[in-house]
């Protein structure tokens, strides 16, 4: 009996679905599909948000309300490889607050929000918007800097971008290119602004507003890696705290046969931010940052936030200063996109 009904309820499933077929008519038109946007950012389980290119991830968000702050971890090489990692190669500990990618400062209004265990957090109020595009796809969120105590001391507004970055000689259209050979660029955006009545002081320091984190085969230390910046200074005793318009950190990410397979990360700092060019803090263990207020604090008004531009080109190969430049010279082109409330 149990057979025969399972024959019956079969049999009753394909008459439907001859008769759906039917109603439709032999020559039923195909649906309108729509062509899928080249680059996607992707929203994932866990506050997390993953950056594509025709299904390959370039980056990942991380952005849940339990991290200290949010933080951009892999950034993956045109090969395959990440180039960043999480943390000192050598004193995890103390240098737990390097994370890969990440935005903070180590004093705001007196708070350090740069340290582990100050208790001073970033906190991701929400996500305002993602983007897809064949040319760049993009998120923008509200982020909360929050005292020990909870309160707010300041407001940030962050646009995360991703495109395909193409070779130098098409770079400077500003857009994706079909032949970028994995290469790709990251573009963050920030506006930062009190919450309340009363101005805020990113005080002076060497650390903020951006931080990058190599991976250890990339250090000059741990891997024979290379710094140079745009005025073709190289390695820590030449780079260290000068100003720069970028500054490269690139090595030896894997061993392809009888080849190494470099790569690495160019640090932009945009034209349009305060003190342009900043002075970078490098060191070669591993790290890069773009030192906002190494020179002197910076007070925001109330009612007049501060803009913040950076980029990172995500390349292969350890590039000479006439190969990095013309890719720092299209980033500086690229029009501000607004990321104030409407």
């Amino acid at each position: 009996m149990a057979q025969q009904r399972l024959i019956l309820t079969a049999m009753a499933i394909t008459a439907v679905c001859w008769r759906a077929g039917l109603a439709q008519g032999p020559a039923a038109a195909p649906p309108a599909l729509k062509p899928i946007p080249r680059v996607q950012v992707i929203p994932l389980p866990y506050d997390q948000a993953s950056f594509q290119c025709e299904g390959r991830e370039l980056t990942r968000y991380h952005f849940g309300t339990g991290l200290v702050l949010p933080f951009w971890y892999p950034i993956v090489a045109p090969g395959g490889q990440t180039l960043t990692r999480m943390g000192h190669p050598h004193d995890p500990d103390s240098h737990r607050h390097h994370y890969s990618v990440w935005i903070s400062h180590n004093k705001v209004n007196g708070v350090d929000f740069w340290s582990d265990g100050t208790g001073a957090r970033i906190v991701c109020q929400r996500v305002l918007q993602y983007e897809d595009g064949d040319d760049e796809a993009s998120m923008l969120s509200l982020n909360a800097w929050q005292d020990k105590q909870g309160k707010t001391q300041l407001l940030e507004r962050r646009r995360t971008a991703v495109r395909p970055w193409a070779t130098a000689s098409s770079a400077p259209s500003g857009k994706g290119q079909p032949d970028a050979g994995g290469e790709w660029l990251l573009i963050v955006d920030l506006q930062l602004e009190p919450p309340g009545a009363e101005p805020v002081v990113l005080e002076q320091t060497p650390f903020g507003m951006i931080g990058v984190r190599m991976a250890k085969s990339i250090g000059v230390h741990d891997g024979g890696g290379r710094i140079l910046n745009s005025a073709g200074q190289v390695n820590e005793a030449e780079v260290f705290r000068k100003p720069a318009r970028w500054v490269d950190y690139s090595g030896a990410v894997a061993q392809g046969g009888a080849e190494v397979v470099c790569a690495g990360i160019t640090l932009m700092d945009h034209p349009s931010n305060p003190g342009h060019p900043t002075p970078f803090h490098v060191r070669e263990d591993g790290w890069m940052g773009a030192s906002l207020t190494l020179r002197g604090p910076l007070k925001i008004l109330p009612g007049q936030p501060l803009r913040l531009r950076y980029g990172l080109w995500v390349h292969r190969g350890i590039p000479a200063v006439r190969e990095v430049q013309p890719h720092w010279e299209a980033f500086s082109q690229m029009v501000l996109t607004s990321i104030s409330p409407d």
